[in-house]
């Protein structure tokens, strides 16, 4: 079938849309809805026989719903309408939500309906991106394979919302604005997690802190400490123990007006002197007890503590040079341990490479990027050379870039389905690190490795496991994900194979060693990855500023995936391929 996705940014959802309708056979073309001559000229070129909107912002022309099905993927249960869906969800603590899919018609969101899916909430307030890309992207790529198949039912008629009865629990509400987010730091704990978790990602929630008007994002349950609400406890790294009116919260990422989002701690400067009175500098260690805001830690599970596990769990998966540093030392403790399998995971994002806000956030930009990849690259040595444990990294949300790479520096790698992965650097104008000339190709040989480098095209877990970039697809949600991690890991370490397979990985290491020195990889990569960052021949600069400010997206004008990434970065000069630096 000839599938047009229209949408509004090519993100994670769309991405995972395209990916599993493409297994599953179709034919998929991807455009840009900017605005009503957009989606004209998208119908038009594409000739589709349907038109499936996974993230659609802008209104449809009349024109093309009447001369076309178009079906609107919609984050709301049967009956919901308005774009703060997730939001108002979040905030008025809904105990279930959903996903709808309903044709297009004059009123958004009115349409009759193709199909929905309902989902339980959890009690603990979620984070906005946590709900939209777990269960409810779950949902919506069930939902799209769904319309597809009525779709190709010529006895198929979607139904209105109202014949569903009892099972229509939304209702329309407004665009959710800054005076619906509002709250007081004396106002009870979970009142201020849902509020700022509900705008997390976006808009964020405005507020103050130290007497600096900002916005606050990354909002986690911390301990009580005495003082007046609205006073900061605690800084741990950048993020700041704020009191509240039973408790206190840690804000991880705060922005000021018109700045970039940072680090909470860097955000605020020079005007935390004399804000902090108590202790200045929380101390996080790879061990230890957390008090509901740790980045990273480590633990150990499994009999006798035979499986050690490095959890980073970094902010929209981004790694700075000075979190590089600390999961590096992380993962060190955790290699000096006596245990036999050594797991590392992420976050809700597993990882997306170096920290292109903190960079940007920098007077020396360029600089701090330097650093930044440098700390990544020391965080990937540390899971390629270490022979003492079997390494499985678990890979249970997206990954990008110098992500995608970290994680194949593991001896098992362990994806969810449903976690995209995008294993190539150039829409960033950057040729890439992390290894990624060793780690890469040994995996999926060299042809493969040309074609995802080359082409920025994202994978699916079907074909990431096809073409061996990751070695088992795990199923479930986050949490079932993260049990199968361990109960494999465990596996690993107590089976009858686990003493030859530790003696083959330290052999093939010293092998590749005298082959040629590790080192040599990174010392390569980085002498390309000069050139990208100080004398900037791909864009690097502007690629990252357009980036950081959420400019407008550009890409899949034109007929193809590949060729509209391409046709993103026209500009610039084509990087050397993974053949070139690789030799």
């Amino acid at each position: 079938m000839r599938i047009l996705l229209l949408c509004s940014s090519y993100n994670g959802l769309t991405q995972r849309v395209w990916t599993e309708l493409r297994e599953d056979g179709h034919h998929l073309d991807v455009r840009l809805a900017h605005d009503e001559a957009a989606i004209r000229k998208a119908v038009e070129t594409t000739r589709p026989d349907l038109v499936l909107c996974p993230f659609l912002k802008e209104r449809v022309p009349e024109d093309v719903w009447r001369g076309q099905r178009v079906v609107v993927i919609h984050p709301g249960p049967l009956g919901d309408r308005g774009p703060s869906s997730i939001d108002w969800a979040i905030t008025d603590a809904e105990p279930v939500w959903g996903v709808t899919a309903l044709q297009a018609v004059e009123e958004m969101d009115a349409g009759p309906i193709w199909g929905h899916r309902t989902f339980p909430m959890p009690a603990e307030p979620p984070r906005k991106s946590a709900v939209y890309n777990g269960p409810v992207a779950d949902a919506a790529v069930e939902l799209a394979r769904e319309v597809v198949a009525k779709a190709q039912d010529p006895a198929f008629e979607p139904q209105p919302a109202e014949s569903f009865g009892d099972a229509v629990i939304g209702r329309l509400r407004p665009t959710m604005k800054q005076t619906d987010r509002v709250f007081s730091w004396e106002d009870p704990t979970d009142h201020v997690l849902r509020r700022v978790r509900a705008g997390d990602g976006a808009p964020g929630v405005r507020s103050e802190l130290a007497g600096v008007a900002l916005s606050v994002f990354d909002a986690h349950r911390g301990s009580a400490t005495p003082g007046a609400p609205g006073s900061i406890a605690l800084r741990r790294h950048g993020a700041l123990l704020v009191r509240t009116g039973d408790g206190a919260v840690w804000i991880g990422h705060a922005r000021i007006p018109g700045g970039v989002k940072l680090p909470a701690a860097t955000v605020l400067g020079g005007a935390l002197e004399g804000a902090l009175d108590e202790v200045p500098e929380s101390l996080e260690r790879p061990t230890g007890p957390s008090d509901g805001y740790r980045e990273i830690s480590y633990r150990r599970v499994g009999p006798d503590g035979c499986v050690g596990v490095v959890r980073a769990d970094l902010y929209n998966g981004a790694m700075s040079a000075s979190q590089g540093h600390r999961v590096a030392a992380a993962l060190r403790h955790a290699a000096a341990q006596d245990t036999k399998v050594l797991v590392f995971e992420g976050g809700e994002i597993f990882s997306n490479g170096i920290h292109l806000n903190v960079a940007e956030g920098r007077p020396d930009a360029t600089v701090e990027s330097w650093r930044n990849i440098n700390a990544i690259n020391d965080v990937c040595r540390e899971l390629l050379t270490c022979t003492s444990q079997l390494v499985v990294t678990a890979v249970g949300g997206p990954a990008g870039a110098g992500g995608v790479m970290m994680a194949l520096g593991a001896d098992t790698v362990l994806l969810r389905r449903g976690a995209v992965l995008n294993p190539h650097y150039r829409n960033m104008g950057l040729t890439g690190s992390e290894y990624w000339t060793y780690a890469l190709p040994r995996r999926v040989g060299m042809a493969d490795a040309v074609r995802f480098t080359r082409d920025c095209l994202p994978v699916g877990a079907a074909e990431a496991l096809r073409t061996g970039l990751v070695d088992e697809v795990l199923e479930g949600d986050r949490t079932a994900f993260d049990e199968q991690v361990v109960e494999h890991a465990v596996r690993l370490a107590t089976g009858d194979g686990y003493a030859a397979a530790l003696a083959a990985k330290q052999a093939a290491r010293e092998a590749d060693e005298l082959r040629r020195p590790l080192e040599t990889y990174r010392v390569q990569e980085l002498a390309e990855m000069s050139r990208d960052m100080f004398d900037d021949r791909f864009g690097y600069a502007r690629l990252r500023h357009e980036f950081v400010a959420k400019a407008k997206d550009t890409s899949f004008d034109d007929p193809t995936i590949a060729r509209s990434v391409r046709e993103a970065t026209a500009e610039v000069e084509a990087p050397p391929v993974v053949a070139e630096i690789a030799g």
